[in-house]
C-alpha cells in the first residue's frame, strides 16, 4: 500500500486517449517509456516509427502533441496532471493555420 507521500508524487495523464501514470517531475518521454510506450509517432519522409533517440532535445525524434500544441519535445517537457499527449504523426498544416482555411 502506497503512503500518502508516494500518492502525492504521482500524476495521471493521457496518451492517445489512454490513461497513464507517471511520477511528478518525470519527462513525458520517461513517463511514456515507463508505461511501455516506445513509438511516439511516424517519420515524415519514410513513415517509420519515431521514439526517444538522444534524450537531450537535440535530435527532435521525440516530438508529441501536448494539450493541442504540436511538436513538443517529450524528452525536455515535464508531464503534468491531466495532460493530453498524442502521437505526432505528421507536420502541422501551416497554410491552413496562417490563412484560416
Amino acid at each position: 500500500m502506497e503512503t500518502s507521500k508516494n500518492c502525492e508524487s504521482r500524476v495521471t495523464f493521457y496518451f492517445d486517449g489512454n490513461l497513464m501514470k507517471a511520477r511528478r517531475g518525470q519527462t513525458i518521454a520517461g513517463a511514456l517509456m515507463a508505461n511501455g510506450i516506445r513509438k511516439l509517432g511516424l517519420s515524415r519522409k519514410l513513415q517509420q516509427a519515431r521514439g526517444v533517440f538522444c534524450a537531450s532535445g537535440r535530435c527532435y525524434s521525440c516530438f508529441v502533441s501536448v494539450n493541442g500544441l504540436d511538436h513538443v519535445l517529450s524528452c525536455m517537457t515535464l508531464v503534468e496532471e491531466g495532460a493530453n499527449v498524442y502521437s505526432n504523426n505528421g507536420d502541422p498544416d501551416l497554410r491552413r493555420l496562417v490563412n484560416g482555411n
